[in-house]
C-alpha cells in the first residue's frame, strides 16, 4: 500500500518494549518505503537519536524506566525538528490530551489498523517538512540576497519570511502593514530583491512628505508648462520604476483625488503626465506600505476602498518588535556589529545590557533598538556595554525593596507575559495557534499563563 509522503526515504524511530508490536510497526512502514531504525525502550532510543537524526519518532507511552511523555520532552530537548507521535493501548482521553498539551503531533490508540498507522504517520512528516521548508527558505533567502538587517528567529519573523518567499516571484501587489519604525521599506525591498524584476530598478516614495499636487507630479511626471516652474517635461517616479519595483510607503496618507489617479493607474497599467492628455503605458510592480489601519480611513471615508482592494491583494504585516522579543539579542548583536566595522571598534554586550533592552517594550520598534545601540556604543566608557549605557528610562516595574537590581527572571517573566498575551490578542480563544505561533507546547503554554497571570 503507498501513502503520500515527502520527497525521499524519512527516517523513523519505532520505540515499544513490545517486541512483537514494534517489529510488525516497523515492517508496515519499510514496506511503505520509510528507513527504520527499532529500540527496546526509552534510553536506547535516545542513544539512537544522538547517533543521528529522524525525523519523526513513534512511540510507545507505557515503558519502564522512561515513559512515552517523559521520551516526549526528552525529544524536544535533543531535536525540536523531530516529530513524535504516540501510541497508547490505554487510549483515554487524558492521556491523549497530555501527549497533545506537551507537543506531540498525533497519537495512535492500539490495536490500529496498518492505513490508519500511515496515514497518521504521513501527516506528521508533512507537518515536519513545512515546518523545514519555512527555517530553509528563510535561511536561503537571507543568504541569497544578502538581506542581513532581516535579522532573528521568531515565530512572527519566520512567518513573515515564508509569506515574503512564497510571494515575491509572483507579478501580484502587496500591501505591506506595520508600526513605524519596524522595517516595511526593507520587507519591500526583499520582495523586490527575490522577484523577477530584481535586475531592474527600486524606486521608493514617502507619500507622506509631498502635498497632494507634487506627490502627482513627482509619481507621474509633468509636461513643459504644466504649472509654474515647470521649465520643461519630466518623467516621474512611476516610469524611472519601469520595469522594476514602486514603493509606495504611507498609501494612507494620500488624499482620495490622488488615490483615484493610483486606482486608475494600476487597473490600465498606464500614467498620464500633469498637463498631458496621451496616456504612457508601464510596466512596474507596485508594493504599497502603511501604518495606519486602512480600513478605518475607509469608514471615514479617508481612503478609496476600490483603492483597498487592489492594493490589498496579498497583505504582509510586519510584527512590532515587542511581539518577537526574543530576536531583541540578535538584532542588538547585529547593529552593534556594524558599528564596531564602521568604527574600528570591538564593543561587546554584557549580560546586564541585554537583560535592559529585554525589559523595554520598543514602541520606536527596530529603528529605536538600533539608535539605542548605536548611542550605548558611542558613549561607553569601556568595550563591554552594561545596563547603565542605555538612556531609556525607568526598566519596568519598580524592583522590591528587598533587592536593588532586577531579577534575570523577572526580566525574562516580562518579555514572555509581553509576547503570550500579543500572541492571545492575535488568536482569540485559540490557545493552540498560540502555542504554535509562540513554538512552545500547549502545555508549556498553558502553565506560563498561569503563573505570569495571563489565564
Amino acid at each position: 500500500m503507498s501513502h503520500e509522503r515527502p520527497p525521499g526515504s524519512a527516517r523513523i524511530l519505532v520505540v515499544d518494549d513490545q517486541k512483537n508490536m514494534r517489529a510488525t510497526t516497523a515492517i508496515v512502514l519499510r514496506q511503505d518505503g520509510y528507513v527504520v531504525e527499532e529500540s527496546e525502550g526509552g534510553e536506547e532510543a535516545l542513544r539512537a537519536i544522538d547517533r543521528g537524526a529522524f525525523d519523526l519518532v513513534l512511540t510507545d507511552l507505557r515503558m519502564e524506566p522512561l515513559d512515552g511523555l517523559a521520551m516526549l520532552r526528552r525529544v524536544q530537548e535533543v531535536s525540536p525538528a523531530t516529530q513524535v507521535v504516540v501510541m497508547t493501548a490505554y487510549g483515554t482521553i487524558e492521556t491523549a490530551v497530555e501527549a497533545m498539551r506537551l507537543g506531540a503531533a498525533d497519537y495512535l490508540s492500539k490495536p490500529f489498523k496498518e492505513s490508519e498507522l500511515l496515514v497518521r504517520v504521513g501527516k506528521a512528516l508533512e507537518k515536519q517538512r513545512l515546518l523545514r521548508e519555512v527555517t530553509a527558505l528563510a535561511g536561503e533567502f537571507r543568504e541569497r540576497y544578502g538581506l542581513e538587517s532581516i535579522v532573528g528567529q521568531s515565530a512572527p519573523l519566520r512567518e513573515m519570511l515564508a509569506r515574503i518567499v512564497r510571494v515575491a516571484p509572483t507579478e501580484t501587489t502587496v500591501l505591506i502593514t506595520g508600526e513605524s519604525g519596524t522595517g516595511k521599506e526593507l520587507v519591500a525591498r526583499a520582495i523586490h530583491a527575490a522577484s523577477g524584476r530584481a535586475k531592474r530598478s527600486f524606486v521608493a516614495v514617502n507619500c507622506a512628505a509631498l502635498t497632494a499636487s507634487l506627490l502627482e507630479s513627482e509619481l507621474f511626471g509633468h509636461a513643459k508648462g504644466a504649472f509654474t516652474g515647470a521649465v520643461s517635461a519630466r518623467r516621474g517616479l512611476y516610469e524611472e520604476a519601469e520595469g522594476g519595483t514602486l514603493m509606495l510607503d504611507e498609501i494612507g496618507e494620500t488624499d482620495v483625488n490622488f488615490q483615484a489617479k493610483l486606482l486608475r493607474a494600476l487597473q490600465e497599467r498606464e500614467i498620464r503626465r500633469v498637463g498631458e492628455s496621451r496616456p504612457v503605458k508601464v510596466d512596474v510592480r507596485v508594493v504599497a506600505a502603511t501604518n495606519q489601519d486602512l480600513r478605518l480611513a475607509i469608514s471615514e471615508k479617508r481612503f478609496r476602498e476600490d483603492l483597498f482592494y487592489r492594493l490589498n491583494v496579498v497583505p504582509i504585516r510586519v510584527p512590532p518588535l515587542r511581539e518577537r522579543l526574543s530576536d531583541v539579542p540578535l538584532l542588538a548583536a547585529h547593529f552593534l556589529a556594524k558599528f564596531n566595522r564602521r568604527n574600528g571598534a570591538t564593543k561587546e554586550l554584557g549580560e546586564s545590557a541585554i537583560e535592559r533592552l529585554l525589559s523595554h517594550d520598543f514602541p520606536g520598534n527596530v529603528r529605536e533598538l538600533e539608535n539605542l545601540v548605536e548611542q550605548a556604543a558611542a558613549l561607553s566608557a569601556g568595550d563591554r556595554i552594561g545596563a547603565p549605557d542605555f538612556d531609556i528610562g525607568p526598566a519596568g516595574p519598580a524592583p522590591s525593596p528587598s533587592s536593588d537590581v532586577m531579577r534575570l527572571s523577572d526580566v525574562v517573566d516580562q518579555a514572555e507575559r509581553a509576547a503570550i498575551a500579543a500572541a492571545m490578542e492575535r488568536n482569540p480563544g485559540d490557545l493552540a495557534a498560540v502555542a504554535r505561533e509562540l513554538g512552545v507546547s500547549p502545555t508549556t503554554l498553558w502553565r506560563k499563563s498561569r503563573r505570569l497571570g495571563l489565564g
